[in-house]
């Protein structure tokens, strides 16, 4: 048995024994859409075993084709009407399970998604899309790893609230510019404890949170590692800190403009290069090598000149709605 299946193994071994002795009774099977949100299925305990665990969690092949509102554009090959929306498998990830802190009795797994006839991974999925770049990177030697941090508002109502306000004036929980402010970031104090403290439980680990520059903007951080499992620790951060939010009568946003007065939010991800063979730095010079402009080594000036050059495709990615685009602003720390 190899390292990988060991693990696998033990990590079905403990379900199993959270699910018989009642620690667990609801398993989420999730997966991220087009638009970075997590989907997907809640399931009793013990059918997940009887079930899931073999075959995986069915959903409509539309949740990877629908826009913010939910609703199904035209122009999609994959789903559309004119095929009829049919079904797709959410395939657990076993490195991902992971019990929810903030939901009572229940664990989370991700899933790649996949045809169910053939068993090849939807090329489209967005796992599946990095997956593929990860691969194309080990091919060249090397693994990249990417330690995210992600601004967010805090707001005093809940979303329910804020939608029987019609939207029209969010209301951040603070009066005072945020940033560094320990003074300030006390005020929401007993909810940025939550996040760190369960997320960190949760194996999303936080080391830092700060206040950001405006009321009731926050900062946090998340460690760094492989590019897919930080991947992974975002989606489900971003997820469960609405989810705790909520659960606690707050309200959270990661919308990068929510308001035109107000500090946009950033998501910063902060990459790297590595030796796939030593695992050793490659960013940085080393041994005999001439260094370079603030120290990078000839891969890392290629890997950014590779960004510069690309930045306009990699709007597409950093920038996907309406709403970014609020962001870019002069004297706003955004890149214009």
């Amino acid at each position: 048995m190899s390292e990988h299946d060991d693990r696998i193994h033990h990590r079905l071994a403990e379900l199993q024994a959270m699910v018989r002795d009642g620690r667990v009774d609801t398993l989420i099977v999730a997966f991220a859409d087009m638009q970075g949100r997590l989907m997907g299925k809640r399931v009793q305990g013990q059918a997940f075993l009887d079930g899931v665990v073999d075959h995986g969690a069915h959903f409509c092949t539309y949740l990877l084709g629908t826009d913010m509102e939910m609703s199904t554009p035209d122009g999609f090959t994959l789903m559309n009407w004119d095929t009829g929306y049919g079904d797709w498998v959410a395939d657990p990830i076993w490195d991902s399970l992971r019990v929810v802190p903030w939901l009572e009795k229940t664990a989370l797994v991700l899933g790649d998604v996949k045809d169910e006839e053939t068993g090849k991974e939807i090329p489209v999925a967005p796992r599946t899309i990095l997956k593929r770049q990860v691969e194309r990177a080990a091919k060249a030697g090397f693994v990249i790893k990417a330690g995210s941090e992600f601004e967010f508002y805090v707001l005093k109502d809940s979303w329910e609230q804020q939608s029987e306000n019609g939207w029209a004036v969010p209301r951040p929980f603070g009066y005072y510019n945020e940033d560094y402010h320990l003074l300030q970031a006390t005020k929401a104090e007993p909810l940025y404890r939550l996040l760190r403290n369960q997320m960190t439980e949760a194996g999303v680990p936080i080391e830092f949170s700060k206040g950001e520059a405006a009321p009731g903007q926050h900062e946090v951080n998340i460690r760094y590692d492989h590019v897919l499992e930080s991947a992974d620790r975002s989606v489900i951060f971003k997820h469960g800190a609405k989810e705790i939010a909520y659960l606690n009568g707050w309200g959270i946003t990661f919308m990068a403009k929510p308001d035109h007065r107000w500090t946009g939010s950033s998501g910063h991800l902060h990459m790297s290069v590595w030796d796939a063979a030593t695992d050793d730095p490659l960013m940085h010079v080393t041994g005999k090598e001439k260094p370079g402009p603030y120290g990078l080594s000839v891969v890392g000036r290629r890997f950014m000149a590779g960004m510069m050059a690309l930045s306009r495709e990699l709007s597409v990615f950093v920038a996907p709605n309406i709403n970014s685009y609020k962001r870019y602003a002069s004297l706003s720390w955004a890149p214009v």
